[in-house]
């Protein structure tokens, strides 16, 4: 289970972003968790669904409706933000595309668990988190640390 965090609003350059990381994990055989609503986590739900993968949105509110139409499992939690802890429990890795303080409390959350975390034009600077400058390459890495290979080669 890897986890796509980014913003609700999204630029058009991370929905595109989005999309193809959640393609690839879709195709790598991998089910995406997120947020569930739009931006950053509807491309992601858009692209795993589309190339028939399982998106998992787990959501703030307490209403299944407010998923974006791609999230083939909604999960209501009645959180609010306090569901970006859920999120970072619930994935084996985290895929951080742009974003804002929710993702950075993603971020914080996964990396003090101890669980790899990709950022993707996201949130620079912070120990632990590995930057990467392609969707290939955020895919890529995520299921490299996860095997135990080390992708940067040292």
């Amino acid at each position: 289970m890897i986890g796509v965090i980014g913003a609700g609003r999204a630029s058009d350059v991370a929905y595109a972003a989005a999309w193809e990381v959640g393609r690839l994990l879709a195709e790598a055989g991998a089910t995406l968790v997120c947020g569930g609503l739009g931006g950053v986590m509807e491309g992601a739900c858009r692209g795993c669904t589309e190339a028939g993968g399982l998106a998992v949105g787990i959501l703030p509110g307490a209403v299944a409706g407010q998923a974006n139409p791609w999230v083939g499992l909604p999960i209501v939690t009645n959180l609010g933000h306090a569901r970006n802890i859920v999120i970072a429990h619930t994935a084996q890795a985290l895929i951080a595309i742009e974003g804002e303080y929710g993702t950075l409390s993603e971020i914080a959350v996964a990396l003090k668990l101890g669980k790899p975390v990709v950022s993707l034009r996201s949130w620079q600077d912070i120990p632990g988190m590995t930057r990467v400058d392609t969707p290939e390459e955020a895919v890529r890495r995520v299921l490299d640390l996860l095997a135990g290979r080390n992708p940067l080669g040292v």
